[in-house]
């Protein structure tokens, strides 16, 4: 609604109020101490404001809240340990404010939180709640290894981790997060390979593993995950399988929800898979600057009514542009340069 100021002290008198949404307006300033009267809050949604100062200890006073997000604010400090006095909590939402220092471990006290995103802070630390569904805490400044522990997170869905400093291997317990539908690790700086187990996640619609320093080849299994839509490993320092003359291997074709495969600033070496052209459903395609040899696939064009973009520049593609390319009636862009043996038409 546009409203401005700040928000009134006059809202403690409010005894019987049990939602507050004062989302997307102008308010700038700190909660009034007032709000620890309201007692009977469920719900408090104050996100997309300009508010600011210290997180709240007053939050932890409304016991019976089940639904808190402040995304979008200003807040600074350390996230009160006080908050762990919400039993009930089972949504909180603290994304894109000013917040440092470590996860309070007393958050994993809090046993019907089922999201809980704090991406976009500055928050340090490796805490894992085993209770969730929702874990976003990307573009922070967490640290360390990702604990074996992750297992014991079953619930989990959604598993947000770029853009922090996370170090090691991809523990092999990922594997038993069997509800997972996003995984994304992107941006920290993992290395080793990319472990089988992975390819378990059955019910896995995004997997983003960019900007890395994983080595080896994608394993075979994660091209059986019939629901993938994202796959998305750029900037590695993953190869094709020896076993394989191909880039990767014909199997992508089982990936038939796919819409983007991005593997671009890589190793891959070997021709470009006749199966990709089975993926009715693909947008975009990123090979880029790898060392992709051989022709490009006649059945390209024939196979992929839906794709806008294909990417395959820096590579060592000769021969001639096939013609059923010209099938291609959705398609945007498609960059070549840099292959020094292609022919054209």
């Amino acid at each position: 609604m546009g409203l401005t100021g700040t928000i009134p002290p006059q809202f403690g008198n409010l005894s019987f109020l049990v939602s507050l949404d004062l989302s997307y307006n102008n308010f700038q300033g700190e909660l009034p101490p007032e709000f620890t009267r309201l007692l009977r809050l469920r719900a408090i949604d104050l996100s997309f404001n300009f508010l600011s100062g210290q997180t709240p200890q007053l939050l932890g006073d409304l016991e019976d809240l089940r639904m808190l997000s402040l995304e979008n604010n200003s807040f600074s400090g350390f996230i009160p340990s006080s908050i762990s006095k919400m039993k009930n909590l089972e949504f909180l939402n603290l994304k894109y404010n000013n917040l440092e220092g470590n996860i309070p471990i007393e958050i994993a006290t809090l046993q019907r939180l089922k999201q809980f995103s704090l991406g976009y802070n500055k928050l340090n630390g490796s805490n894992v709640l085993s209770i969730l569904q929702r874990l976003g805490l990307s573009s922070n400044m967490l640290s360390g290894e990702l604990p074996r522990s992750i297992s014991e997170c079953a619930q989990l869905q959604v598993l947000l981790l770029f853009q922090n400093n996370i170090v090691g291997t991809i523990p092999r317990e990922v594997g038993n997060l069997l509800l997972l539908q996003y995984l994304d690790l992107g941006q920290n700086r993992l290395e080793g390979t990319i472990p089988d187990e992975i390819g378990h996640l059955h019910n896995l619609k995004e997997l983003r593993m960019e900007q890395n320093a994983l080595t080896g080849s994608i394993p075979l299994i994660i091209f059986n995950i019939s629901s993938l839509e994202v796959l998305s490993m750029w900037n590695n320092q993953l190869e094709g399988p020896h076993t394989k003359k191909s880039v990767i291997p014909d199997e992508v074709g089982n990936l038939q929800e796919l819409v983007g495969l991005t593997l671009y600033l890589n190793n891959f070496s070997g021709s470009i898979p006749i199966g990709i052209s089975n993926i009715s459903t693909l947008r975009a395609i990123s090979l880029t600057n790898n060392h992709i040899s051989g022709k490009l696939p006649s059945t390209i064009g024939k196979g992929l009514p839906n794709v806008e973009g294909i990417y395959l520049f820096e590579n060592n593609i000769n021969g001639v542009l096939p013609c059923s390319i010209s099938n291609l009636s959705k398609l945007a862009v498609l960059e070549l340069g840099g292959n020094v043996q292609f022919l054209s038409l």
